[in-house]
């Protein structure tokens, strides 16, 4: 009797063993189902775009100052200076100190080696530590750093470059002049390799290549920009206004050098200038001086030319009065808006075409002419 009662166990536990395996493959394994639908597919329904382009947007209006807005603006201005200076400095939070403007007037000093821009007594200083002493002859200059840091209304603006813009410049033209004296050639060398990299690639040679899709579309009779038709096709306008500057760059600054364009009309690969105009470009530049090679980095990088930055420096520095031709010195000079002109032919035939974008062509027309102003400010 027990061993029916034993045999009956053991064959109870293999079942029920047997039934938890089996639940554990499908809960291992699991089902898996695909759901077929056999409606109909729903498309998109398509609008119907206008043939016709509207008409273009009203160009931004100016906004008209109102003297009521001149005032409070200057009131704003005038209680963020006292605020500034009646800040109390926390000694336990040292950063405080820089919320704090620790001078109440700017004046310009002359002394024995220049001019120096003093916020009370202490000397503005560049970043190398360096006081800021600036030539006899650059009053203007001196008078502009000082304007910039008597607007200032804390210690910490003055650790950010575009509230200082000038001082910034002046301070890399210092640097250069400290490191010139001291027999460094590192930092001369540096911004003219930068310098010579941007004649290979220069705003003034790039030229649109004959018959492309742009004049194209500006020339022909299916035109339907915003703006009006061009009269010339976009490499005749590069052409007009690149040969007057190659040619007075070749005759009066770089004799006997041979500048050409980089692209040539049915070719899109860029070509480098002759070895002989290479060497002659990068003598002149090696002979620059402090103020000057800062002035020229400053315009190099703001309009991608070389060439158009030099044309601006020998037409306002003091260092080049023996170039400057005495007809141009009564009114028709190379100056900031024909530099700009020049640096942006392209983007100026396209937006008459096309229209410009609000809040992105204007801003960008202001920022160059604030830095070619910088350039013209510091070597005049």
């Amino acid at each position: 009797m027990e061993a029916i009662r034993l045999l009956s166990s053991r064959t109870a536990f293999r079942s029920s063993s047997a039934c938890l395996t089996s639940q554990s493959r499908v809960l291992k394994y699991g089902t898996f189902q695909r759901h077929l639908h056999g409606g109909r597919a729903q498309y998109a329904v398509p609008v119907n775009h206008p043939n016709v382009p509207g008409p273009p947007p009203q160009p931004p209006s100016v906004a008209v100052g109102q003297p009521e807005d001149t005032t409070a603006r200057k009131q704003k201005q005038a209680e963020l200076l006292r605020r500034g200076q009646a800040l109390k400095v926390d000694p336990a939070k040292p950063t405080s100190a820089l919320r704090k403007r620790f001078w109440k007037e700017v004046s310009v000093k002359e002394v024995e080696d220049g001019l120096q821009v003093l916020l009370d007594t202490r000397p503005v200083r560049t970043a190398s530590k360096e006081i800021l002493t600036l030539p006899h002859s650059k009053r203007g200059l001196a008078t502009a750093i000082a304007l910039e840091w008597d607007q200032l209304v804390s210690a910490q603006q003055a650790l950010k470059q575009h509230y200082i813009p000038i001082t910034s410049l002046t301070s890399r033209a210092v640097d250069i002049r400290v490191a010139d004296s001291q027999g460094n050639t590192k930092v001369r060398e540096e911004i003219v390799k930068m310098m010579m990299r941007y004649l290979s690639t220069d705003t003034l040679l790039c030229w649109e290549p004959g018959n492309s899709n742009n004049d194209r579309a500006g020339m022909n009779s299916g035109y339907t920009g915003q703006g009006q038709a061009p009269t010339e096709s976009l490499r005749a306008r590069q052409a007009a206004v690149a040969e007057p500057i190659i040619a007075h760059l070749t005759s009066h600054v770089f004799p006997g050098a041979e500048i050409e364009p980089i692209l040539d009309e049915d070719s899109i690969m860029p070509k480098s200038q002759p070895e002989m105009t290479q060497q002659i470009i990068k003598g002149w530049l090696h002979g620059l001086p402090p103020f000057e090679l800062a002035a020229l980095e400053r315009g190099v990088l703001a309009t991608k030319s070389l060439l158009i930055a030099v044309r601006l420096l020998v037409e306002w520095s003091q260092t080049f009065k023996h170039l400057q031709d005495e007809k141009t010195s009564q009114g028709s000079k190379f100056g900031i808006a024909q530099a700009a002109e020049a640096s942006t032919v392209e983007v100026t035939w396209q937006t008459g075409m096309w229209g410009e974008v609000e809040d992105t062509h204007d801003v960008e027309k202001e920022d160059l002419a604030r830095q070619l102003g910088s350039v013209v400010l510091l070597v005049s």
